[in-house]
């Protein structure tokens, strides 16, 4: 079964609107000041809360539990993603929502696979990323060969320096927990603005295998 898409960092509307048009299953909006592609506080919420299609995704670093449930309310946020150190109670009372919890991950060799037994309860999906400061969006891979210490059943996506070199080896993983693939600064034109025509090219390719 082929896996889903996530378009995440976006920001700009007309550029959504390009996406859009992709039928990606998810699009991600980065809610973590820090982050290059922060949609920042400008940015419409009832137009982006009208947008339909894939499941709006908000994208947050330990960020303040009312702020979270006041974004998934203006922006119809059908999913959260959860970059930091969020504590599983955190979790379940967004779950407890309605909301779909996606708590991220970054994973090096160094990686405890057990710490994830605390949010089998919690989280609907894991979503694992390169390991850095920045919480994601890095460009970055990391050595897939490291999902080999998984062993819990809840499915994943996978983040962390996807692009179209590498998309097809992302394809081969064998691993029926292989939920979504995560496309972001690999896709970019410059940060949250989406390359349409790369993009594109490597749906083509998902869709060929």
């Amino acid at each position: 079964m082929k896996p889903k898409i996530k378009i995440c960092g976006l920001r700009d509307p007309e550029n959504i609107r390009d996406v859009l048009t992709l039928q990606p299953d998810y699009i991600g909006f980065i809610f973590y000041p820090a982050s290059k592609r922060f949609v920042g506080s400008s940015f419409d919420a009832n137009w982006m809360a009208q947008l339909e299609g894939p499941n709006k995704t908000g994208v947050f670093v330990d960020a303040d539990e009312e702020q979270v449930n006041s974004y998934i309310r203006q922006y119809g946020f059908h999913a959260v993603q959860l970059h930091g150190n969020e504590a599983p109670a955190y979790c379940a009372r967004l779950k407890a929502t309605g909301t779909t919890v996606i708590k991220a991950f970054g994973i090096d060799e160094r990686f405890d696979w057990a710490r994830l037994g605390e949010y089998e309860h919690t989280a609907d999906y894991y979503l694992f990323d390169t390991q850095s400061k920045q919480h994601g969006g890095t460009g970055m891979r990391f050595n897939w060969k490291l999902l080999e210490g998984y062993t819990f059943e809840k499915p994943f996506f996978l983040s962390g320096g996807i692009g179209i070199e590498n998309i097809q080896e992302a394809l081969k993983i064998d691993d029926d927990r292989l939920y979504a693939l995560d496309l972001n600064s690999k896709f970019e034109t410059a940060p949250g603005i989406k390359d349409i025509e790369l993009l594109k090219q490597t749906l083509q390719t998902i869709n060929d295998e």
